[in-house]
């Protein structure tokens, strides 16, 4: 028997340990978790029965492989949830599909809304073209708006830095608007010193002219047309938030004969002389325990794996020690009633608006984005009639003046930001708060970033480790490109494929995988 260690019970780790279990006999698994609870970022924090997204997980993908792995893990709604029928509204059910109102293992359908709050107005995001949009610019500034636009449909700039590729799809009007100031508050950076491969990523094949398609594939009913990421207007989520797809994951991996370890931190990698790692050591309960394997899958920051190997040459010991990154600190905030109005025509409880998640620009507060996890799903929260949960969420540098403010100090700046915004109409509306961090949350596109092609190179000449997810390729993958790195690490593996480029080149094609 051979052994498969891996390291990290994130989606992608855990996608990996239960690929191995169902298509191999012959592979022993045993996953390492430093927290004691699975889905790393896209784990799911309960405070008091209410629920807590850790930077909003839509799962969405036309990656056939991928929603089949979901709905096998959770079946997929047959009948309304909870504000599907106190508000009497039709979504898509699957025939002979779950009852959210009976049991908990289902994902659910639900609409995706989120917006651009801006000078305390709603722009859809991406921006649309419907009247609102104009009418909320005003005159003179959709006119500089268009004339930017034309001019940078005309005047292309060198895409050599994340500035210059919004400005090339957007204007330099537009991007200066939407995306300048959230962009160097999301990473601590100005989008000029950032590479242009995180917008790349992030908004493939999204510009004005995708949004204009859009529109005419909707005003003529086009059939198959082709939605860019950004633009799908529904999508799937588990009952109970992200978290609850891992946990079941995890209970089927336990119950296949795989091992799952918590609260154990692997600090060290032995690789021998012929550059093969024969064993990990992590950290528990005070004691250092080592464990040798045949397979290292790691979804651990790169920058942490390459530290805890010996013998590593100056080179890529150097490019992962500068890899950088942004940690994230949320506020979970319940309060009676939201001060925002609903001024769509989208039904919902209480009449909230509508919106999964704002993006807010914003240069008088540090607030980055806040969700509503209501309308995620009804059952994210303990009284949906008479309270509305929201996420404050703020991107960090652990060790700043954020991350180390007291929960009371958190809560404080919070709401009055809230205020400031709009959000709430006094600090009487607050009922609750609670305070969560999470580290890495974000590979950042700068430093030495610029070299990860010969860090990956030298990574590749380990013969039995793969990297996977987004720290462990130090790639912004959402959930589905996390787990086709695993789909591909493990077919490797059975079929004795050494070559790993195939791993890596997830989530690098000009189209996203949501597109079929």
């Amino acid at each position: 028997m051979k052994t498969a260690l891996i390291i990290g019970a994130g989606p992608a780790g855990l996608t990996a340990a239960y690929e191995l279990l169902t298509k191999s006999k012959d592979i022993t698994v045993i996953v390492f978790e430093e927290s004691d609870c699975f889905g790393g970022i896209s784990k799911t924090v309960e405070y008091k029965g209410n629920r807590m997204d850790m930077g909003g997980h839509r799962f969405f993908s036309k990656s056939p492989a991928v929603n089949e792995w979901w709905n096998k893990m959770l079946p997929l709604q047959g009948k309304p949830a909870k504000d599907d029928i106190m508000l009497n509204r039709n979504l898509p059910l699957a025939p002979d599909g779950a009852d959210p109102e009976q049991e908990d293992g289902v994902m659910l359908f639900r609409r995706r809304i989120s917006r651009i709050l801006f000078d305390t107005k709603f722009y859809d995001y991406p921006v649309s073209l419907k009247p609102e949009t104009f009418k909320n610019m005003g005159f003179l500034n959709t006119m500089k708006v268009g004339f930017s636009y034309l001019a940078s449909v005309f005047h292309k700039l060198p895409e050599d830095n994340l500035e210059n590729f919004y400005i090339n799809r957007f204007g330099r009007k537009l991007y200066s608007m939407f995306f300048e100031y959230y962009t160097e508050n999301l990473w601590g950076r100005h989008p000029r010193e950032i590479d242009a491969s995180w917008g790349a990523q992030r908004v493939k094949g999204l510009s004005i002219t995708a949004v204009i398609k859009d529109v005419a594939g909707k005003v003529f009913h086009k059939k198959n047309r082709k939605v860019e990421t950004s633009l799908i207007e529904e999508f799937q989520y588990p009952k109970l938030g992200p978290g609850q797809l891992w946990d079941v994951t995890a209970a089927k991996i336990e119950r296949l004969g795989g091992k799952i370890i918590k609260n154990a931190k692997v600090t060290r990698l032995h690789k021998n002389s012929d550059n093969h790692i024969t064993a990990i050591v992590y950290e528990q309960d005070g004691r250092e325990i080592m464990q040798e394997g045949d397979y290292i899958i790691s979804s651990m920051p790169v920058k942490d794996l390459v530290a805890g190997m010996n013998d590593v040459p100056q080179e890529p010991k150097r490019i992962a020690a500068g890899l950088p990154y942004r940690d994230y600190m949320t506020l979970g905030v319940l309060v009676s009633d939201m001060n925002l109005v609903n001024k769509t025509n989208l039904k919902t409880v209480g009449n909230i608006v509508p919106d999964c998640w704002v993006y807010v620009q914003d240069r008088n507060v540090k607030l980055g984005r806040f969700q509503i996890y209501n309308n995620w799903s009804p059952y994210m929260v303990n009284d949906l009639e008479h309270s509305v949960w929201i996420g404050l969420e703020y991107f960090v540098n652990e060790g700043d003046t954020f991350w180390n403010m007291t929960e009371e100090e958190f809560s404080e700046m919070g709401i009055a930001e809230m205020l400031r915004l709009g959000i709430i109409k006094s600090p009487d509306a607050v009922l609750d708060t609670h305070m969560e961090k999470v580290k890495k949350a974000y590979p950042a596109y700068f430093d030495t970033y610029d070299e990860m092609d010969k860090l990956v190179a030298w990574l590749n000449t380990i013969d039995n480790l793969y990297c996977v997810g987004r720290n462990g390729q130090h790639r912004y993958n959402n959930i589905d490109h996390s787990m086709i790195t695993s789909f591909e690490t493990v077919n490797n593996i059975l079929s004795g494929n050494k070559d790993k480029d195939n791993i890596w080149n997830v989530n690098t094609e000009k189209e996203y995988h949501e597109g079929k």
